[in-house]
């Protein structure tokens, strides 16, 4: 877990916000949070996503045909982070979580604050990945500027709703199997060896198109963020990107690379492999493109 700093209000997110690194972003602003790792189970055997198992391990496991599932964090690793946020001189925690049609750890996040020896307040972002990630930040930043409780809950809500993320898959059996997509919609990623793109939308991930080759999927991808990312020039500087993968840093690299020649008024980006408990749902072969329209309060002076 990565320790939280003392201050009025503390932020705990969970391991499936896949941010590139601990504290500040890439602008220098500060910000610290507490990380509450979900379970990742490989052959019956349990363990703590970016403690014990990495996203590598899952990849290898689903290639060997391995049986992978995934469950939300155990309940005392919350009770242990909202105890040690009090411990550090917190009056309040804001816990910001993967959206709960995928997951139920916003539920455990509500059990765990209901018994909090201070007061918790829980943000479902209705998103994951860097979606969540971008909230993650901006609450962070927030806290260390001194907002109160209600603030921060609002700058995490309105930055996960300016968030748009898109994934690129080899196939959808695994969101299928793990539940995560309907049948009927795995059935049409697969057919044919399309190559699926999914959207998360009111925090479910949602078939959006199929291509029949890679390098197709890839081209449409970048279609999508830059038809997500257009903004008038008033707007700038407008746009943050995160771009994910599993296994891929150079093809994730070289993605960004011809977004930043695609998107006008881009601030900070970043490049972060995804969480063993995504790789789990998605398998091996994801590129992602998490795209964020800054609020004019949240934009770099």
């Amino acid at each position: 877990m990565i320790p939280a700093v003392p201050g009025r209000v503390a932020i705990v997110t969970d391991s499936t916000a896949s941010l590139p690194c601990p504290g500040p972003g890439a602008d220098g602003r500060a910000g610290s949070w507490s990380v509450v790792p979900l379970t990742v189970t490989i052959d019956g055997v349990q363990g703590l996503e970016g403690v014990d198992v990495q996203p590598s391990f899952v990849a290898a496991a689903l290639h060997d045909h391995r049986r992978v599932t995934t469950s939300m964090p155990p309940p005392a690793l919350f009770d242990e982070a909202f105890e040690r946020a009090r411990r550090e001189g917190a009056e309040a925690v804001v816990t910001v979580h993967l959206s709960s049609a995928l997951s139920g750890t916003c539920g455990a996040a509500r059990a765990a604050a209901a018994r909090a020896p201070l007061p918790v307040h829980v943000v479902d972002s209705h998103t994951v990945a860097m979606g969540l990630g971008f909230a993650v930040q901006a609450a962070a930043r927030a806290a260390a500027d001194g907002a109160d409780a209600r603030e921060v809950v609002s700058v995490a809500e309105r930055t996960a709703a300016a968030t748009r993320t898109h994934f690129c898959l080899d196939g959808l059996e695994q969101l299928r199997r793990g539940g995560r997509l309907s049948a009927t919609s795995a059935a049409l990623g697969t057919a044919l060896a399309f190559k699926p793109l999914l959207r998360v939308a009111e925090g479910r991930l949602v078939l959006t198109d199929k291509v029949r080759t890679v390098s197709r999927a890839l081209a449409r991808l970048e279609e999508l963020v830059v038809a997500d990312a257009a903004v008038a020039e008033s707007d700038r500087p407008a746009i943050e990107l995160a771009v994910h993968h599993l296994g891929m840093p150079e093809r994730a690299a070289a993605l960004l690379a011809r977004l930043r020649d695609r998107v006008p008024y881009l601030g900070n980006t970043f490049v972060s492999e995804v969480s063993a408990v995504i790789a789990a749902h998605t398998g091996p072969g994801l590129l992602g493109v998490v795209v964020r329209r800054l609020h004019p309060e949240d934009a770099p002076a």
